[in-house]
């Protein structure tokens, strides 16, 4: 994406991060541990239901963190076109994931935790706030959901 000179609207704002949910296979998922130590990974996701649906194993740190804090901070990795989602996480594992987020993570992504040696969860994150901007210019209008509802 290029950086536009003028702020974008927050509507196109939110069709930019709609966009990149759908084309973007990697996003950044924080967590933490029941001492507030954080940890920080990237994994795969798709988007689907309003909701972002990672996969991790539930014995890692952030399978771990995530079923435990049912808390997490998703984020796009690039500083000059920021995307932070603050959302709460719903876990399933790969005999309860719904077909819909399963099939759609596999058409994706190319793989299919659900048929993996090891044992996978998926995590439904249920976005309650997202900001999005690019550089200073779009941090007064950054904010585009809040307590669940989008504000545009």
């Amino acid at each position: 994406m290029t950086i536009t000179a003028e702020p974008r609207s927050p509507e196109r704002r939110k069709q930019d991060l709609l966009d990149r949910l759908e084309r973007e296979t990697d996003i950044w998922v924080a967590s933490a541990d029941g001492d507030g130590v954080p940890f920080l990974v990237a994994l795969w996701f798709v988007w689907v239901g309003e909701a972002l649906w990672p996969a991790t194993r539930p014995g890692n740190p952030t399978g771990r963190d995530l079923a435990a804090g049912r808390r997490t901070r998703p984020a796009f990795g690039d500083t000059r076109d920021v995307v932070l989602i603050d959302g709460e996480v719903d876990v399933h594992t790969r005999e309860e994931v719904p077909a819909a987020a399963a099939e759609a993570f596999r058409a994706k992504t190319g793989w299919d935790p659900r048929g993996d040696s090891a044992a996978y969860a998926y995590h439904r994150v249920r976005p309650h706030a997202v900001q999005a901007w690019h550089e200073v210019r779009e941090l007064p209008q950054r904010h585009l959901m809040r307590n669940g509802i989008w504000l545009v």
